[in-house]
């Protein structure tokens, strides 16, 4: 990601905003709680999405910053022919990590960071996960997991391990909601 930093040398005391721009669970962005819909609105934000040291994401929009409230994570992941997305359209790489919390949400930690699975593609999800016997993995045993048991589910060859929702955010380093 290489979000364009040039106007801020230009313009350094322009002031940031907050609680304008957020990031919804389907990957979609929200103005003011407005889904946004124009094209080329929302290929602009994507090309200027960015996360400062501190762990806040936001939009880089010339020599302003509008920080980005996170709906759950910094990433929001599709599935598309077996590989992962971004809500930018970003390749996610192979997953390194999978987590289910308390509520079944479904966390992928991949090269690019953390993400929610977007809810569109759980089913696909659930149908890959598998017990230690290569069976269908039991609704038990996800229940068990979401309860924050281990329970040998594979996704393919990826444990899938339980996470509080919680201890996401601390544990890999964002800030989902950015104050002044």
């Amino acid at each position: 990601m290489a979000v364009d930093l040039s106007a801020i040398a230009k313009w350094p005391d322009v002031p940031a905003c907050y609680g304008w721009l957020s990031l919804d669970r389907r990957g979609d962005w929200r103005l003011q709680g407005e889904r946004i819909t124009h094209r080329g609105l929302i290929d602009f934000i994507n090309r200027q999405y960015g996360v400062d040291a501190s762990g806040n994401w936001f939009l880089q929009n010339g020599p302003q910053r509008v920080f980005v409230s996170l709906a759950y994570t910094p990433w929001i992941f599709r599935s598309d022919a077996g590989r992962l997305f971004s809500h930018i359209g970003e390749a996610a790489g192979e997953a390194l990590a999978v987590w289910l919390d308390e509520q079944g949400n479904v966390l992928l930690e991949t090269p690019l960071g953390i993400g929610l699975l977007d809810d569109r593609d759980l089913a696909g999800f659930l149908s890959a996960c598998r017990d230690r016997e290569g069976n269908p993995a039991a609704d038990y045993l996800l229940a068990d997991l979401m309860q924050g048991s281990e329970t040998g589910v594979l996704w393919g060859k990826m444990p899938v391990q339980p996470i509080h929702s919680d201890t996401v955010a601390l544990r890999y380093g964002f800030n989902p909601a950015p104050k002044p």
